[in-house]
């Protein structure tokens, strides 16, 4: 059992929450949810006691063991994949390295051969016998196969480190496991599997995510950190989302009645209070206006942005011939003769291999990078635009504010028709004087979209757009890419944003290219194998 008793956090004079009032039982996944800036992950890290609040209590049942996702991915370098899995359970691990410190003795006390004995018998009571097994099961079952258990960490790729410290964090079947935005850079094959695996755990599990299909495969109670309050509310993400919409609407709805029957009273009021045979009715309307409250309606910390893309020109027949793509990176082989074309109307889903692969693809059609051979041929009458991954170069070392930058990717000449634009992408008054150097992940995004929506392109190209955004900013870039009339290539984890915005899908891994007009939940069908 886990339970946060009337939490309060503070930051100087802003509070993030107070008075938060929550139990948390075996068996349920609790997706903890808000803006950006709202207090997430720092609630997630009070409810670990890796940070201490600025009221109330948490309170968890001692014999529990907590796990938490690891972000840092330099963290475990000097240390082998396998190492680092077992490394989730530290009291298991310790007995491991002082039974081996024991044994490696010429000459043992007695004391130490009754020590030894004592750590053996608790080894056993913690399954440690199967320890290395079932890790190895763990890293085999996220794509990690046995050549890789015994390479350090800091041999691995990026997306490999991900998958191992996912392992960590499952390994042993925590009492209590926490992670904050685990699909990150995985793999939707990867993401399933995980999905199922939190499905069938019999754990407390606490989980932050922008990623709005796994919230609702996953989560049985949803914490909205929002109005400087938690509120938990039993329900997948889509339920909580529904009911908090027509709790708004069942309270408008109540003001509007509110506000007509105080009007009423007021009316009737004015008109008859002077009047002796009134003044009874008069006093008693006088008496029943008191007791008619409009309820206030708290203020969300929840910002939507605009995003619709809107091209200057139609897109003509011909849009991309892409013919024997071939591209090595480093020593490793990314492109293999890769061939597609692609039509008026595609918005087109990459997926497979990895990010390399992906981002190498994205960098050759925007014409960033020279493929070692083969051809890449845009019709004539494309106009084209790029969010790429890596957004680095716009902004690293970057003097220009905000209204600046803007300029530089626009025709826009007035400050008001500047403004106007930064203030949709949510940079409001002093916002737009910040320089571009120092802006946030979500806000360097913004700003791509932002540069994305001016360029009037007919081909939008966006690899991975929806990393760093937050639910509200994903959700209207969702729509903005669905109502786009031409064409979208696109890389995403997202696994609803993809079903909802491609309508082919083409899978770049080595080997196995796929490409056809199907959505991401058939193709996914396809792939499962047959019994």
């Amino acid at each position: 059992m886990l339970e946060a008793i009337d939490l309060e956090l503070q930051y100087g004079g802003r509070v993030l929450f107070r008075h938060g009032d929550m139990k948390f039982t075996n068996g349920n996944c609790y997706g903890i949810i808000g803006a950006n800036g709202a207090g997430k992950s720092t609630l997630l890290k009070i409810l670990s006691g890796e940070m201490e609040p600025t009221g109330g209590r948490v309170e968890k049942t001692p014999s529990e063991r907590i796990s938490i996702l690891r972000q840092n991915h330099f963290e475990f370098d000097e240390y082998t994949a396998l190492r680092t899995v077992l490394m989730g359970n530290k009291e298991l691990c310790d007995i491991m390295d002082e039974k081996e410190r024991l044994y490696a003795k010429a000459d043992m006390t007695d004391e130490e051969g009754m020590y030894l004995c004592e750590l053996e018998t608790k080894f056993a009571e913690m399954d440690g016998w199967s320890a290395e097994s079932e890790a190895e099961i763990l890293l085999n079952n996220l794509g990690i196969t046995n050549e890789y258990h015994y390479m350090l960490m800091k041999e691995l790729t990026n997306e490999m480190k991900v998958k191992v410290l996912l392992a960590q964090a499952l390994f042993g079947n925590p009492d209590i496991l926490m992670m904050d935005e685990p699909t990150n850079h995985l793999d939707l094959e990867t993401v399933a599997w995980l999905e199922e695996f939190l499905i069938e755990l019999d754990s407390i599990v606490l989980v932050v995510s922008h990623d709005r299909h796994f919230l609702n495969k996953v989560c049985t109670h949803i914490v909205d950190v929002d109005f400087g309050k938690i509120t938990m509310i039993a329900g997948n993400y889509d339920f909580w989302y529904e009911y908090t919409q027509i709790r708004q609407r069942q309270i408008r709805d109540q003001n509007k009645k509110n506000e007509q029957k105080i009007r009423e009273l007021q009316e009737f009021i004015s008109r008859f209070s002077a009047n002796a045979s009134k003044s009874k009715q008069a006093t008693s309307r006088k008496k029943t206006l008191e007791t008619i409250n409009i309820a206030e309606m708290p203020v969300s910390s929840r910002k939507f942005p605009y995003i619709a893309f809107k091209p200057n020109r139609a897109i003509g027949n011909e849009v991309l011939q892409v013919t024997d793509l071939c591209m090595t990176v480093g020593d490793r082989k990314v492109l293999d003769n890769v061939s597609f074309t692609i039509r008026p109307g595609d918005k087109v889903a990459f997926v497979g291999g990895d990010a390399v692969i992906r981002a190498t693809l994205f960098g050759i059609l925007a014409e960033e990078i020279q493929p070692d051979s083969g051809t890449i041929r845009w019709g004539v009458t494309t106009t084209r635009t790029y969010v790429p991954s890596d957004n680095s170069a716009y902004f690293d070392g970057c003097e220009d504010t905000l209204t600046d930058w803007i300029r530089n990717y626009s025709d826009l000449t007035y400050e008001m028709d500047v403004r106007s634009w930064l203030g949709r992408m949510l940079f409001a008054g002093e916002e737009a004087t910040k320089k571009a150097k120092v802006l946030s992940g979500g806000e360097r995004v913004r700003c791509m979209m932002c540069k994305a929506m001016l360029s009037g392109a007919n081909v939008i190209m966006m690899d991975e757009p929806t990393n760093h955004l937050d639910l509200e900013s994903i959700a209207t870039l969702n729509e903005g890419l669905m109502k786009f009339t031409e064409v979208v290539l696109f890389s995403s984890h997202d696994h609803q944003f993809v079903q909802t915005v491609a309508n082919r899908i083409i899978d770049l891994t080595p080997g196995a290219f796929f490409d056809r007009p199907i959505t991401l939940d058939e193709y996914i069908e396809m792939r499962k194998p047959t019994v």
